[in-house]
This record gives structure tokens, C-alpha cells and sequence, in this order.
């Protein structure tokens, strides 16, 4: 029988995918058609016997396991370890959980209505320990009986100084069952609405190990090709699965959670790769094929100091992306000052001289002015055309802006969100740069991507210091480049931590500071909880700074949120201009911001900001050539995470260690907001304590990669159809 025959070509052709990973799975697992269309793991949770509809809902709205699979991959986030029986004479204080075997001497119901408990006396050879109920006395009194040995496993509590166990795991001890008894037994992540309809951590264990005496090896197959399964000789995937829910000893366990670790962290590798080595080899982009005479005379006659390494090895990696015919998307991460702004100029003359325009998309207004005015300075005598564009600019301002822009006699735009906007369009933009990139969203840098018929090149920069690990995770698909050099002439920045009660000494070290013509900010924290609050604090903060620095002899700018927009960027212009000596706020002061002649920063309540706010607070002082300092002024009483934070502050100005150790301090979920959340979403591994398996992934997938781009050899396409089935996860819009 032809299966054309009784098939629409239509439903071929929409379902061609599903077909090549069908046929993958048969030709590569030699399964029948049957056996690898119907795969059990995909059958809905209801259907798993003791859930049914009620408790499959249940577990969908709840934990998100709506089929075999997710609940397979929902696994136990410790175990407790029954396989020790304890000695009722060796609890103490310091004793959280027991397991012992012993004789139940007395059951007596205690107290009355609210007070009222059951409380049985168990004995071994060294001692005797209470067993406490407060709910369903009635039915455990029926239960229990004196005289017999029991099993019992709970957590240990004192009461009046006598160790007790309330409302213990209990069940009568058989020796010659010894198997069922001693096991590491699996505690699993529930909800309160869960456990009211009874499936609390143990009953979502019962069903998981139901659902293993159900699931062959068939249907956990290798997915992991043999290069790399025999060099790093884990265990199989279908004994991972068995031994991370009931292992048999500590050791299985490790081994098996060391496998799906690596599985998990090795397949987030391999799509990164895929997506960037597509990028590299099918990409089009248009070509900077020439270093011509714009950026030849800036570079040898504008440039105020010579470029660091670090500046020339980024501007080598640029040049080459951009005249490869593949567009680049690189990310350049800097530490504060260490000279981004100059690499972006360079490769906006590179993109000139070229004949493409470039745009810069700055995430403020204020920024926007100041790389502008930047650039106008620099570039003056140069025959460069640069315009400023953002929400402020007049509309017959806009309008010669646009016409400029059409006909090509704009070479470089600087503005903010306004350049997104649908009336603006380019004659042939052949580079887009975006500072500070987490103020931009994807679908803000996809419009950009629309404004050339050829999408332009892209350099994203960002001066916070990213993770290495980070980085490999979440931003695996782009190209990142890392400037970790200060230009010549910047002084690092001398931190110090001050309590409260010193205050008057910082505001007189202020006053000698600006007594020599600098200026300072003082900067108060964000209270999330409450606007008022913040304000009130801010307020109050103002009127003790303006008490040590009275007017006329100081004059001080004041930025908050309950400001307008123009009163901000007036008083922020003020304070660039020098015309005011302080500047307090309690907003962040504008990521880039630029006054050389500000070199204290005094941040009041540091113990409230995170590591990597601080270390941005910092880098707006020690921009100019005077010595700067950064004062953290704190209550004295401070938790050990605070005391560490402002620690590592006062040890190093280095913003890739701060960044790291920012990484260890809050983990990866806080940072991952820096990118698609998704790339992160590992149910076992952890970026900060797995870096050993996140490198020992990394090098595998880029091995396997470099051999075989497509995943098309026999001994891949196993890996490639479990790519396929991961809907959603695998960006293939991306790869093909």
C-alpha cells in the first residue's frame, strides 16, 4: 500500500520536519515506526496511574508537568538518607533528622480539646526518645501497639530539654525487608495546593517511581554521541534517570547527577554554537573593505593617547568581522573608563570611509549630548558629518535630520529610542552601535536590523563587566570581545568603608576636595518598597548636606523621580558644567555620565546596593587626572553578606572579579535578567558551582561543531532529532 496514496501532499509538505526526525530516530535506533512515533514520555500525566484529571491539572498549573517527561525531569532537590539506623543516646542538640529502630513502651493521649496530643515512649538498648501527634490522634492511637518494634524516621525537637520527634514517619520494622527500609529517599519541590490534595513531596516520589517501572531503556535513549561519551565515560542516560530519583548509594547519585549536569549544560553549548557557526557561515552583511583616509588621519593626529592593547586587539577583531561579508554582532564589554566610547568612534570612521553610514543608540538623553558634543570635538576639521537626534529634538529639527539622513549626507547619528522610530530612515546604515545594551530590548535592536536593505553590522556595548560563565550561557551566540585595560593617565579609585558616626569627618574631607575645585556626589538608595520613603530620605539627606555646605558659599543639584524629566537633565547639566560643586540623588546617576573634575563619590546606606551598583556609582568618579575617591557609608550594624560585599569593594577596582564574585554572592538567576531568562533555565546546573562542567561541555560542543557544523553524520543525528523535539528551545529560526 503506498502511503502517498492515502496521505495530501499538503499535510506531507506541512509536516516534512516531523518526518526527517522520524526517520532519524529509525534509521539511527533501528526502532519500528510505532515504537518511535509513540513515545511514552509524551503521554499526558492523567493517564499516569493515581493522578487522573483533577491531580493532572493540578500538577500542570502547579509545577508545569503536563506530560511522562516533565515529570521524569522534575527531580528531588535532596535526599534523606535512610540508610543508617541511629542511636537513640547519640542525638543532640545539633541533630536535625534520625531514623531508629525501637520498641514502643507507652501510648498515652495527653491534655484536652486545643492542648490535646498523643504521645508514645520509644525504647532502644541505649535510651528511649517521645513521639508526638497533635492531628489524627484517633486513627494513629488504632494504629500503633505497644510491645512491637517500629521504624521510625523524623525530625528531632526539644521540649523542656528532652529530645522528642513530632509527627514521625513510622511503620513496623521488618529485618528479613531490610531493601525497602534502608534507602536514600527522594524529597521533591511541592506546593501548599498540592499537598492539600495530597501530593505532597513523598506522593509525587511514589508516582516518579511508578513511572520508572513503566519506562524501558527504550525510551530514555543515548543522546549523547560516542565522542564524547567514551572519553568522559558516564554512566547511561537511562541509569542517570533511575539513580538521580532512587539511587542506591551517594556515590550513583553523584553520578548520575554529573552526567545530566553535563547533558544539560552540553546541549545549551551546542545550540549557541549552532547559531553563531550558522551566523559565521551563511549570514550576508555588507563589507568595510578598505581603512581609508578618514580613519588614518584621526588615528594619527586626533587620537589624545595611544590605545591601549586591549583597544587595539577589539579594533583587530572589528576589523576583521566587518570585512569578512558575514555580519557581526560582537559584544564588547568594558570596564568603566577603559576607553569603549574611543573604539565605537574608530569604527564609525572605519564605517565612513567605507561609504556606510553608522549609528550610536545611547540610553539617555544626557548621554546622547555628551557623546555628541564628544564627537563634534574630536572630529572637528574632519569632513564627517554627525548629527544628534532624540525625544527633545525640535520637529523642524527632525525633519532636515531625516532628509539628511535619506540622502546620505549624514555620516554618524547619535541619539536615543527616537532613532528606532519608523520616520527615520538611512540611505545605506552599514553599522549599528548600542551602548549599555540591557536598556534596549530585542525587538528594539531587530528594528534597527530593518532600517538597511542588508541587516548592518552590530557592536553592542555594555560597561558592566559580565562573567565569564555568564557570558558562555547567555551570551554564547554573539562574539565578545573584553577590554580589561585602563587607558594611560586614570588613577584607580580609592575606596574606603566609613560608619555613620565618622560622617563629619567625610563632609570636611568634601569641603578639601572641593576647596581644590573638584566636586563630589553624594548618592542616597533606591527603597523599593516605597516612593514616599525614598523621597523623605532623600530630603532629609539634603538638608544635613546643605547644613555642612551652606549656600553661597556651595551650591548643590538635586536629582530624584518625582522631578520632570527637563528639572532633571537641568540640574544633572549644572553639575557637568560645574556650575553647582555637589550633586545629591538617589536615582543612579546616568550609566557614562562624564565630569572629569568629580572625584568623590560618598554613597550613603552602601550596605543596600548590590555589588555591580556600586562598582557603576564608582566608575562616574576617576574619569579626570586628580587622584579619586569612593567613601561607603554604613550603619554598624551590617549582615555577613554586606560585610563582604563592601569588602571585595574596598579589595579591588576590577570589574570582572567584582563581577564574578557578584555571580557567587546572588547566583545567576538575579544577572540572567541581562539576557533571554531561557538560556539559563537549567534544572540541575549551576553556572557558579558547574564551571567545571560548563568547560568540559563547551569544549566538547565546539569539537563536535568544528567536525560536523549540520549534526548530519550517523553518529549525530540521534542528537540532532533530540534538538528538533525540543520545541521552543532550540532557536532553528536562528540556525536555518
Amino acid at each position: 500500500m503506498s502511503f502517498s496514496r492515502h496521505c495530501p501532499a499538503s499535510f506531507l509538505t506541512r509536516n516534512r520536519g516531523y518526518f526527517q526526525v522520524l526517520i532519524y530516530v529509525i534509521f539511527v535506533s533501528n526502532n519500528s515506526v510505532i515504537r518511535a512515533a509513540t513515545d511514552i514520555l509524551s503521554n499526558p500525566i492523567e493517564y499516569l496511574k493515581g493522578v487522573g484529571p483533577q491531580r493532572g491539572d493540578l500538577l500542570k498549573k502547579e509545577l508545569n508537568i503536563f506530560n511522562f517527561g516533565d515529570l521524569l525531569t522534575h527531580f528531588p532537590y535532596r535526599h534523606v538518607d535512610k540508610t543508617r539506623i541511629n542511636r537513640i543516646d547519640e542525638i543532640n542538640p545539633n541533630t536535625e533528622f534520625v531514623q531508629l529502630v525501637g520498641k514502643l513502651k507507652s501510648i498515652e493521649r495527653i491534655g484536652d480539646k486545643r492542648s490535646r496530643r498523643l504521645v508514645a515512649e520509644l525504647q532502644d538498648v541505649t535510651g528511649y526518645i517521645e513521639l508526638v501527634w497533635f492531628q489524627g490522634i484517633g486513627w494513629i492511637e488504632k494504629m500503633l501497639e505497644t510491645h512491637t518494634e517500629y521504624l521510625v524516621y523524623g525530625r528531632v525537637s526539644y521540649f523542656q530539654g528532652t529530645p522528642q520527634i513530632t509527627h514521625p514517619e513510622i511503620e513496623k520494622f521488618n529485618p528479613s525487608k531490610p531493601g525497602d527500609q534502608y534507602t536514600l529517599e527522594p524529597v521533591y519541590p511541592s506546593t501548599e495546593k498540592l499537598k492539600a490534595r495530597g501530593l505532597g513531596g513523598r506522593q509525587i516520589g511514589k508516582l516518579t517511581k511508578q513511572l520508572l517501572t513503566i519506562i524501558t531503556e527504550d525510551e530514555i535513549s543515548e543522546i549523547l554521541p560516542a565522542s564524547v561519551l567514551q572519553p568522559t565515560k558516564f554512566i547511561s542516560r537511562f541509569k542517570a534517570f533511575q539513580q538521580i530519583h532512587f539511587p542506591t548509594s551517594m556515590a550513583s547519585y553523584d553520578d548520575a547527577l554529573n552526567r545530566l549536569k553535563f547533558e544539560e549544560l552540553f546541549i545549551a553549548q551546542l545550540r549557541m554554537g549552532m547559531i553563531k557557526s550558522q551566523r559565521h557561515r551563511y549570514s550576508k552583511a555588507v563589507r568595510f573593505t578598505q581603512v581609508g583616509d578618514l580613519f588614518n588621519r584621526f588615528y594619527s593626529t586626533r587620537l589624545p593617547f595611544e590605545l591601549t592593547g586591549a583597544q587595539k586587539r577589539v579594533l583587530k577583531e572589528i576589523r576583521s568581522d566587518t570585512g569578512s561579508g558575514r555580519q557581526m554582532n560582537r559584544l564588547l564589554q568594558g570596564d568603566v573608563g577603559s576607553g569603549k566610547t574611543m573604539v565605537a568612534l574608530l569604527t564609525m570612521l572605519l564605517a565612513a570611509d567605507n561609504g556606510f553610514q553608522s549609528c550610536l543608540l545611547s540610553p539617555t538623553e544626557i548621554l546622547a549630548k555628551q557623546h555628541y558634543e564628544h564627537f563634534q570635538e574630536m572630529l572637528k576639521d574632519l569632513p564627517v558629518k554627525v548629527k544628534l537626534l532624540t525625544g527633545s529634538s525640535k520637529t523642524k529639527e527632525r525633519k532636515i535630520i531625516s532628509e539628511e539622513l535619506a540622502s546620505g549626507q549624514i555620516d554618524i547619528l547619535v541619539g536615543t529610542h527616537a532613532i528606532i522610530e519608523d520616520a527615520v530612515q538611512f540611505n545605506n546604515l552599514g553599522l549599528a552601535i548600542i551602548d549599555e545594551q540591557h536598556r534596549f530590548g530585542v525587538a528594539q535592536r531587530a528594528k534597527i536590523w530593518n532600517k538597511a536593505t542588508i541587516p548592518p553590522h552590530v557592536l553592542v556595548m555594555t560597561a558592566t563587566p559580565i562573567p565569564r560563565t555568564l557570558a558562555m550561557t547567555a551570551y554564547g551566540d554573539l562574539d565578545y570581545s573584553v577590554m580589561d585595560e585602563l587607558p594611560p593617565g586614570r588613577q584607580p579609585v580609592l575606596t574606603q568603608h566609613r560608619y555613620e558616626h565618622v560622617r563629619p569627618r567625610v563632609m570636611d574631607f568634601i569641603r578639601d576636595e572641593i576647596k581644590k575645585g573638584r566636586q563630589a556626589y553624594i548618592i542616597f538608595p533606591l527603597i523599593e518598597e516605597s516612593e514616599k520613603l525614598d523621597y523623605e530620605n532623600l530630603m532629609k539627606g539634603y538638608e544635613n548636606v546643605k547644613a555642612y555646605f551652606p549656600e553661597p558659599a556651595f551650591w548643590i543639584s538635586m536629582v530624584h523621580g518625582r522631578q520632570t524629566h527637563e528639572v532633571r537633565v537641568t540640574n544633572m547639566e549644572r553639575f557637568v558644567k560645574n556650575d553647582t560643586q555637589i550633586m545629591v540623588a538617589t536615582t543612579v546617576i546616568e550609566v557614562g555620565v562624564n565630569v572629569p573634575n568629580a572625584t568623590v563619590m560618598v554613597i550613603e546606606s552602601a550596605e543596600k546596593f548590590g555589588l555591580s551598583q556600586l562598582h557603576q556609582l564608582r566608575g562616574r568618579v576617576g574619569r579626570g587626572k586628580e587622584k579619586s575617591f569612593c567613601i561607603l557609608l554604613t550603619s554598624a550594624r551590617l549582615s555577613n553578606e554586606a560585610r563582604e560585599r563592601l569588602k571585595i569593594m574596598c579589595a579591588t577596582t576590577d570589574g570582572f572579579k567584582i563581577a564574578e564574585k557578584d555571580l557567587e554572592i546572588r547566583g545567576p538567576g538575579d544577572i540572567a535578567g541581562t539576557r533571554q531568562s531561557g538560556m539559563l533555565d537549567f534544572k540541575l546546573a549551576n553556572i557558579v558551582q558547574d564551571k567545571h562542567w560548563l568547560d568540559l561541555a563547551a569544549s566538547f560542543a565546539n569539537r563536535l561543531l568544528d567536525s560536523d557544523p549540520e549534526l548530519n553524520s550517523a553518529e549525530n543525528l540521534i542528537l540532532k532529532s533530540h534538538l528538533l523535539r525540543q520545541h521552543g528551545k532550540t532557536l532553528w529560526s536562528k540556525i536555518s
